[in-house]
């Protein structure tokens, strides 16, 4: 690894500082819209860091962004602090153990995403005080990113109009510049109203809105196979009408996250979806309603800022895990198939090692896609403006985002190493920004090139306001 690059030694100075905050955030997980702790664990960093804090951004009040420097280009760093339902775990051991009654647990590792996000936003501040350079860096800590959609209503509400680059990244069990695709997606509940009655002394005069449910999840399920493969639908039940079988539920709510690799081919699955919540409540005698939770728009790849930020990434090299390092991976790889440390190596489009504890390469920029995609509102942002992400390594060849080994591997050694790796790879795209206004140039001209064949429309309706307190 070179030591060459002015702005790494910004991000070793106050390791320390940010490995802190992100064991701190993994100690109290919150789910999407309730990181209250989370959120004022970043508030306060930026205030000591000397940025300038706004709160309450987009009227979310677990949204934080602060901004340093004066003039020149502004350049926003994304981090995240929300954390997941169900992968409650001790951290350090290679075995499965809930700590917490709530069960919520950063499985996503979006302690460490927020935490290297400032610490690079920190490290651009800094560099950019020592060299007198103009330029403004901001630090958006967003809330929600799993299944909140936060940074759609961030975008909707402008506040990325003025950026001129954003750059993120996330944890992962490789490193790469991330190929920016994924899934567009929405969530919305359907609610069937029916009649309640006596189930068996007089069903005729009920309506059954569970029936409905089950109607709308038939029909959903057929038009699987009439769909393009790299669309998907899950649902999940909110309200199931009650736990009585012998009265007939009069109400009774679905979840509907509908995806598709485009934000027009989300669009006519949507229509489909209601056609058949409609279809489903005819045939039942019931009445639907529906309201979109949440909405996220698919990735849009940067090609000019990608090309920057594997070079950055290249001259840094892979994150330098140690032999203790190796042991624990090792210990959490026994609980992990084949097919898992498969997985790894596949979305890379490489030849599986299965020897290979921790990731030490840097994956090439192009490479074939083997599919497989999620969903991110950082979909959004990169339509609003010009986006770049990193994927770096913090865990296990093989872990699995969402599952308890990720969550076990939060707080460790290896996890804080890859943590600030990702700061210096952001760090030096920004700087590498802010001295290269080609470089600019060139981003934002391929940004209007896409946006003039493929026009942005926020896939959440304006109606639509954030579910804060609903969690």
């Amino acid at each position: 690894m070179r030591n060459d690059n002015p702005i790494w030694p910004f991000v070793d100075q106050k390791a320390v500082d940010f490995t802190g905050l992100a064991d701190r955030v993994f100690d109290t997980p919150e789910l999407a819209y309730d990181e209250v702790k989370s959120c004022a664990a970043h508030t306060q960093m930026l205030r000591e860091q000397g940025f300038r804090v706004t709160r309450n951004v987009a009227g979310i009040p677990t949204a934080v962004m602060g901004e340093a420097g004066e003039g020149g280009p502004v350049i926003a760093i994304l981090g995240e602090y929300d954390a997941l339902p169900g992968l409650s775990q001790e951290p350090g051991l290679a075995q499965p153990r809930q700590i917490a009654d709530h069960g919520f647990g950063h499985g996503c590792g979006h302690n460490l995403l927020g935490s290297a996000a400032l610490s690079a936003a920190t490290a651009v501040k800094d560099w950019l005080e020592s060299e007198g350079i103009a330029g403004r860096v901001r630090y958006y800590g967003c809330p929600a990113e799993e299944g909140g959609a936060a940074k759609t209503y961030m975008v909707r509400e402008g506040q990325f109009d003025d950026v001129d680059i954003a750059i993120t990244w996330h944890p992962a069990s490789f490193n790469a510049v991330d190929d920016m695709r994924s899934l567009a997606n929405t969530r919305i509940d359907f609610t069937f109203h029916g009649k309640a009655a006596h189930a068996a002394g007089a069903p005729e005069l009920g309506r059954s809105a569970l029936d409905s449910v089950e109607l709308m999840n038939i029909g959903v399920n057929y038009m699987r196979e009439h769909m393009p493969d790299a669309a998907r639908v899950h649902y999940a039940y909110l309200d199931a009408g009650g736990i009585a079988p012998n009265v007939v539920q009069a109400r009774a709510t679905v979840r509907q996250l509908i995806r598709s690799p485009s934000l027009g081919g989300l669009s006519s699955l949507v229509e489909r979806v209601r056609a058949i919540a409609e279809g489903a409540a005819l045939m039942s005698g019931t009445r639907v309603t529906s309201r979109v939770f949440s909405a996220v728009s698919n990735l849009t790849e940067n090609r000019p800022l990608s090309e920057a930020m594997q070079a950055e990434f290249e001259a840094l090299g892979p994150v330098p895990f140690d032999a203790e390092d190796a042991v624990f991976a090792s210990s959490i790889r026994e609980s992990l198939s084949r097919e898992d440390i498969a997985d790894t190596f596949e979305r890379l489009a490489m030849k599986p090692d299965y020897d290979m504890a921790l990731c030490d390469f840097i994956a090439p920029l192009d490479r074939p896609f083997m599919g497989g995609m999620g969903s991110t509102d950082v979909g959004d942002v990169s339509w609003a403006v010009p986006t770049v992400q990193a994927r770096v390594a913090t865990c296990a060849v093989g872990t699995a985002l969402h599952s308890w080994q990720q969550t076990a591997q939060g707080k460790a050694p290896a996890a804080h190493k890859g943590m600030l790796h990702a700061a210096k790879v952001m760090a030096a795209t920004a700087r590498r920004v802010l001295t290269d206004p080609a470089l600019i140039a060139a981003a934002k001209k391929a940004h209007e090139s896409h946006l003039a064949e493929y026009p942005y429309t926020c896939p959440i309706p304006p109606e639509t306001r954030p579910p804060v307190g609903e969690g």
